[in-house]
């Protein structure tokens, strides 16, 4: 009758109300035959046509809930009760299943109606068969419709509970699965920043200066010196191993640096940022300058976490994202018209909700010569600004 998966208990419940129904349907029969009533004959073959009609629709696929197959069917099996409760007394006792399979079957604003029509009617049979009046004639059948009507009101309630901790479930080991794949994302993320950065601070800026060095030695020695051929193999191969680790920290670089400047990987990140009446804008001060690798992921790693913040907790309409550069230092600012926080907060580190971006951000400053500042109060937006002095060796040969 139904499509839904059950639990196994579910199931036996079904097997027993199949058993139930034809087991009265059984009795009505045998107590007719065996008692000699009049119209046992007819009794027979009421009550095998009606078994017969409850096993088609019991099986049949189209026999769903709150569907018109559904109550045709049970429309069906209670005009056959009802023929069958004229010539027996006995077949009352179906009303007990009959309550279940239209509660089960019906919408609750047809079913309660339809359960109380079939208390009646099985009351005003045992009261036309002649049968003797007690208490128990009126008790019995509003007692059992009551015990059907709370027993699957209740299970009704318990399915559709287990129904939505099931779907938490699934949602929860969903979000941890993707949880994960972030965490090992931003690791990844985090491994290639920080190889490039080492490089550049390393490898390249040594490079960089054996290669000045050796430029100035060579410009030093005479043009026949034996060592002047050596020297200036000294600086190629200098310079050929600085392109390659140039190289190396271009392919350590983040992905969204990797096809454009740190200006249009700002404007992609506006564009995408995200919220319910949410608008970022971006600006570029100044004259653009190519900046080393390790600044450009430092303000766009800023710029991300400070716009995360800003969806997660600001609740803001506008926040603007402004990348200032100027003679001997680089700026970017991040401004929202949120909610805010209290200095409190902010001195912590957090953003009241107790998060680690606002360290993360003044770590990557403090790594690069710079500052980060926080400007905030509740109801009045936040501002971050991240600034970094601009290499010296920004006049030499080295500007990455």
């Amino acid at each position: 009758m139904e499509t839904r998966v059950h639990p196994p208990v579910a199931a036996a419940l079904r097997l027993c109300l199949h058993a139930l129904l034809l087991g009265l349907l059984a009795l009505a029969a045998v107590k007719a035959v065996s008692g000699g009533a009049p119209h046992s004959g007819a009794v027979v073959v009421v009550a095998v046509v009606l078994a017969a009609v409850y096993a088609a629709g019991a099986l049949a696929p189209v026999v769903q809930p709150r569907t018109r197959a559904g109550a045709l069917w049970l429309a069906v099996l209670g005009a056959l009760w009802l023929v069958l409760l004229v010539l027996s007394p006995d077949a009352l006792w179906v009303a007990f299943p009959l309550y279940f399979l239209q509660l089960h079957l019906l919408p609750i604003r047809w079913s309660l109606p339809a359960v109380v029509v079939t208390a009646a009617a099985a009351i005003t049979s045992f009261l036309l068969h002649g049968e003797p009046v007690t208490p128990g004639t009126f008790i019995g059948p509003l007692l059992g419709a009551a015990v059907a009507v709370a027993t699957v009101l209740g299970y009704d309630a318990l399915f559709r509970e287990s129904e939505r901790r099931r779907e938490l479930i699934e949602e929860l080991v969903s979000t941890r699965a993707e949880l994960a794949e972030a965490e090992r994302t931003a690791g990844t993320l985090a491994e290639r920043e920080r190889l490039a950065r080492e490089i550049h601070d390393t490898l390249a800026q040594g490079l960089s200066s054996i290669q000045l060095l050796l430029r100035a030695a060579e410009r030093t020695l005479p043009a026949d010196a034996p060592a002047a051929a050596h020297v200036r193999q000294a600086r190629e191969a200098a310079q050929d191993n600085l392109a390659e680790a140039r190289r190396f920290v271009r392919a350590l670089t983040p992905p969204d640096l990797e096809n454009g400047s740190l200006a249009a990987a700002l404007e992609r990140l506006s564009a995408r940022t995200t919220a319910p009446a949410l608008t970022v804008s971006f600006a570029v001060s100044g004259t653009p300058v190519e900046l080393p690798t390790p600044y450009e992921v430092a303000l766009l790693r800023t710029a991300q976490s400070a716009l995360a913040n800003t969806v997660q907790h600001a609740d803001a309409r506008r926040a603007e994202i402004t990348l200032s550069f100027m003679d001997t230092s680089v700026a970017l600012d991040v401004v929202d018209d949120g909610r805010g926080f209290t200095d409190d907060s902010a001195a912590s580190g957090g953003t009241g909700t107790g998060g680690f971006g606002l360290p993360a951000m003044r770590s990557r400053a403090r790594s690069l010569g710079g500052t980060l500042s926080v400007e905030s109060a509740p109801g009045q937006g936040t501002a971050v600004a991240l600034t970094l002095p601009l290499p010296v060796a920004r006049t030499g040969q080295d500007a990455a």
